[in-house]
């Protein structure tokens, strides 16, 4: 090895030694690295003996086929429950037993795992597939308390609570109830029925407990539902302000799928205490936190709603709605996360209720809550008419008439015979607007495209010297259109139209199939909805009709339109109510049939007469509409026609 070798070889050595020697760590490095092997191996330790806990839990709760106490366990299995659960540990195992309360509506199913309402079933409905209708399953939802007691994350789904009444089923009773009066709490109270409180204890040692009371009475679709607390105030964290109440479902589909069916009106509904109603939005996923004190939350679907609503008001709630529209048997999964008023007390005691029940008008609105928001009827005017005029009428027809198909007939007529003076005197100014019509081809022909305000001028003074007024015919139109839009929304959400058949369609409330074709046409979808068919065979019909008896010359890109308008509604509606399209097309053959009685009273030639005679009398003072438009045409630079 010769010199430099080895000087290359001393000088590496010196190097690390001098590179160890100022990085050798300090003694309080030293002390935090120890610190820290200790905190890991702590952590190992903790978590192994929480592994051991759950196995020796998931082997008790395996095991156990009846309630367990406490001397019924070995020490180290009651040292196991105590330690994970606390005073909570008693309840912890049991074996899932169900409870069975009813009335004449509805069947309400109890699980004393997690003292929750299980499921719910309405007896007097059933779904598109004739299966019992269930709003929903215990399987599929969660119900229960969260809080935190002696430092541990209590969820009271997972307790066994003792019931009140080791009855597996108990029925309330109460008198024959009149058609009509299903649910009517007015009905109720001239007629008395029973009624029933079952209670659920959650016990946490010897006088304490959690309590779940619910109170059900004969023809009623509300559920009474207490929380009451007893000697819980030290069990329950003493900072805790609220006590958390979740609710989740799994929204079962009860109507048959459709593009304009159950997934475009199914959301979360609620209603703040002091402010008008509100929801989610429908057709997609959406989550919205309530930092102001509200009334009441529903999870709300076409034609049923499951609502809790607070007896004062729950402080604050978060909700969240998963739709799944491709989904066979859900259209999505609801949340809400209810915080409830606690003020530490020994006892306490928070009231609420549910409602589970059909979104029918009258039985929403009895309970003054503002739950009759549930069904879309429109907003402002539209909604106005579906409240004083449709519904009333609807109802007043069927308590004498059991025939759907019947009741929109005459519902049809009614409001026809409502606006036929204003549909008269419409066809009266057509006729009018009509026999103008050489002197109105004379005044196109004399000003050319350019000089439209000149045109306009003239037109206006031969309508008002001919005693003429061209908006006399959008009158009926005034007080036909909100009824029609008003229709529109009261068809597909009334649930009495729900699986009434009336000829060949055996459910009013969705379309009326007579034909599934093997492909999806865009827009207007698999099937053919004959109602919507012969609803468009008239309407253009009615156009032509319509049309016959107007100046339409003068508005070719409007009689275009007319023709075009009744297409769109055979795409738009083929998927509707068929009853929506029942009573358009019932609309359309009176419109029709009126417009040939018109004739045969209107005589055309002696209109004409008349507005000749008209003509040459002196000219009346100009309206202000008129000395309106001469002022604009002024301010444009075009001189008055003389």
């Amino acid at each position: 090895m010769d010199r430099n070798t080895v000087i290359g070889v001393a000088l590496i050595f010196t190097i690390l030694i001098g590179f160890s020697y100022f990085n050798k760590p300090s003694e309080e490095q030293l002390t935090a690295a120890k610190r820290t092997r200790d905190s890991i191996e702590l952590l190992r330790i903790e978590q192994q003996r929480e592994i051991a806990t759950a196995a020796k839990l998931d082997e008790i709760q395996a095991s156990a086929a009846v309630p367990l106490q406490n001397d019924s366990l070995t020490s180290d299995q009651d040292n196991a429950l105590k330690e994970k659960f606390g005073v909570f540990a008693a309840a912890s195992v049991g074996q899932e037993k169900f409870y069975v309360i009813e009335n004449n509506l509805m069947k309400v199913t109890l699980s004393n795992k997690g003292g929750r309402i299980y499921s719910v079933e309405l007896k007097d409905f059933k779904t598109h597939d004739q299966k019992p209708l269930i709003l929903f399953e215990g399987n599929s939802s969660k119900f229960g308390m969260n809080f935190f007691a002696q430092n541990r994350s209590i969820e009271t789904e997972s307790f066994y609570f003792i019931p009140s009444d080791s009855a597996a089923s108990s029925t309330v009773k109460g008198p024959d109830v009149k058609k009509g009066k299903e649910g009517n709490e007015k009905f109720n109270s001239e007629n008395k029925g029973d009624s029933i409180i079952f209670s659920m204890k959650l016990f946490a040692g010897d006088g304490k407990y959690l309590e779940y009371k619910y109170k059900l009475s004969y023809n009623s679709y509300l559920v009474g539902f207490e929380v009451n607390t007893s000697g819980m105030s030290n069990v329950i964290t003493t900072n805790s302000n609220y006590l958390n109440f979740n609710w989740n479902i799994n929204v079962p589909r009860q109507e048959r799928k459709s593009q304009y069916g159950e997934d475009s009106y199914t959301t979360i509904h609620y209603k703040y205490l002091d402010d008008a109603a509100d929801n989610l939005s429908t057709g997609k996923s959406e989550e919205e936190s309530l930092r102001t004190k509200t009334k009441w939350i529903s999870f709300k679907q076409l034609f049923f709603s499951s609502a809790i609503i607070a007896d004062e008001s729950f402080p604050t709630a978060d909700i969240k709605t998963e739709l799944t529209k491709e989904d066979p048997l859900y259209l999505g999964n609801f949340n809400a996360d209810i915080a409830l008023p606690y003020d530490g007390k020994d006892s306490e005691s928070i009231k609420m209720k549910f409602y589970f029940g059909p979104n029918h008008y009258n039985t929403l609105k009895q309970y003054d809550q503002s739950l009759e928001s549930l069904i879309n009827l429109g907003y402002v005017v539209i909604r106005q008419v579906n409240q004083w005029l449709i519904i009333p009428t609807f109802n007043f027809l069927r308590n004498y008439i059991d025939n759907f198909g019947i009741i929109i007939l005459l519902l049809t007529i009614f409001i026809k015979l409502l606006i036929f003076p204003f549909t008269y005197k419409s066809y009266h100014s057509q006729a009018k607007m009509k026999a103008l019509k050489p002197e109105i081809d004379e005044i196109n022909e004399k000003f050319s495209k350019d000089k439209a305000m000149e045109k306009q001028q003239a037109t206006m003074a031969l309508y008002k010297k001919a005693g003429v007024n061209p908006m006399g015919g959008c009158l009926p139109m005034l007080f036909q259109f909100p009824v029609l839009i008003a229709m529109f929304f009261f068809f597909p959400t009334s649930i009495e139209l729900r699986q009434e058949s009336f000829l060949w369609a055996t459910d009013l409330s969705t379309y009326d199939s007579i034909l599934n074709l093997p492909f999806t046409i865009p827009f207007y979808g698999d099937h053919v909805s004959l109602f919507c068919l012969l609803m468009t065979v008239t309407t253009v019909l009615s156009t032509y009709l319509n049309s016959e008896s107007q100046n339409t010359a003068a508005m070719p890109g409007m009689k275009t339109m007319m023709y075009i308008m009744p297409v769109m509604f055979l795409f738009i509606l083929n998927s509707y109510a068929s009853g929506l399209s029942y009573y358009y097309f019932l609309a359309n053959v009176i419109t029709i049939g009126q417009m040939y009685v018109f004739r045969m009273m209107v005589d055309e030639d002696k209109i004409r007469a008349q507005i000749l005679i008209n003509k040459k009398k002196p000219q009346a003072p100009k309206s202000g509409f008129q000395k309106k438009l001469e002022d604009m045409a002024k301010q444009k630079g075009v001189q008055p026609r003389k």
